[in-house]
């Protein structure tokens, strides 16, 4: 005898539990939900056309509208909050990468830095640069070119020409005694 399956979690249940296990946008939210809910738009699609043909069918509401009514409903209770999830971003991104990287990242979920947090990480980008290439390197390299590797290495973490050549420049020594 076959176990009887459970029905997927609720919507809310689904957006309850992610928001649970970390803050999400928005934009992130609303994609991840409308995929849930379309998986279990076929899964009931399957199961009614298994029925037999007298049973009525339902009209479905359309996904995307329950979706943003829910999204609606979060925020309005403040579980969604996108000031919280840009803080808890920052927060996980600011000591691995540079101001580029965690403005990117922000753009990618359609929110970007209040003036406020954006000035204090660019007063920071030098010392998080010095940092994360201390971590990878430790030493400025003797040659042109593993300075050249040494700078690829922090422009893809996202950090800003200006500190990458401060950073790993031929001055880079003179810059650690000012």
């Amino acid at each position: 005898m076959a176990a009887a399956q459970r029905p997927p979690p609720s919507l809310r249940a689904r957006a309850l539990q992610w928001l649970a296990q970390r803050e999400h946008s928005r934009d992130e939210l609303r994609r991840k939900l409308l995929a849930h809910a379309r998986r279990h738009e076929e899964a009931t699609a399957e199961q009614a056309d298994a029925q037999p043909q007298g049973a009525s069918a339902e009209p479905r509401p359309d996904p995307a509208t329950a979706v943003d009514a829910l999204l609606d409903w979060l925020q309005a209770r403040n579980y969604l909050n996108e000031q919280r999830f840009v803080e808890s971003r920052v927060h996980a991104r600011e000591q691995r990468f540079g101001n580029l990287r965690i403005r990117q990242e922000l753009a990618q979920h359609g929110l970007e830095l209040d003036d406020a947090r954006a000035a204090a990480l660019r007063q920071t980008e030098l010392e998080r640069a010095r940092a994360v290439w201390a971590r990878r390197f430790g030493t400025v390299a003797a040659d042109a070119a593993g300075r050249a590797r040494q700078a690829r290495f922090l422009a893809g973490r996202g950090f800003s020409a200006e500190v990458i050549r401060r950073v790993v420049g031929p001055a880079a020594v003179r810059d650690d005694d000012a």
